[in-house]
């Protein structure tokens, strides 16, 4: 597999960023409120295990085969940070599949930013030849959905731990 690399993605009103483990500090506040679990579960990580997992997140998949590319979403007009992305690529006949997530704190929710950021990601691997983009979607989570629809991702038969697998086969795919 050609090792991908998250790099800056730039969207209209959004800037993707790698993630750094000193975004924790804001991402705490970010990522604080119960409601964000609903469909994930867990609960908020404190600062301290929002810096363990984020110094885990970049150091990258022990798997040398797979790789994390973890992005922050910051907007253009307020200076800070919204949420993240993330796509974890892995070899998968004839090439390379990643399978995608995000998130956006609540004060920023309905406001487009989920699907923006999502459109820029799916856009981003694309340009890299991944031919196949998956999510795993709670079959409840309407909002989410609306983000996978609007990146192109349809809905599968296929169930994995609760969640619909959604998929979006590369027009340049073989």
């Amino acid at each position: 597999m050609t090792a991908h690399t998250a790099e800056t993605i730039g969207t209209r009103r959004l800037t993707l960023r790698p993630l750094r483990v000193e975004d924790a500090e804001e991402m705490v506040a970010v990522l604080a409120d119960p409601a964000l679990h609903t469909f994930i579960g867990g609960a908020p990580a404190s600062l301290d295990a929002l810096r363990s997992r984020y110094t885990r997140l970049v150091a990258g998949s022990p798997d040398p085969a797979v790789t994390w590319c973890n992005w922050v979403i910051e907007l253009h007009d307020q200076g800070r940070l919204a949420g993240t992305v993330q796509a974890t690529l892995s070899p998968s006949p004839p090439g390379v599949a990643a399978e995608i997530a995000w998130v956006v704190g609540t004060p920023w929710q309905g406001r487009g930013i989920a699907t923006e950021a999502a459109i820029g990601l799916v856009a981003w691997l694309e340009r890299r030849h991944v031919h196949t983009v998956i999510a795993h979607i709670h079959p409840d989570h309407r909002a989410s959905a609306a983000v996978a629809t609007a990146a192109g991702l349809a809905p599968t038969d296929e169930l994995h731990e609760g969640e619909i697998r959604w998929s979006r086969r590369s027009p340049h795919a073989a």
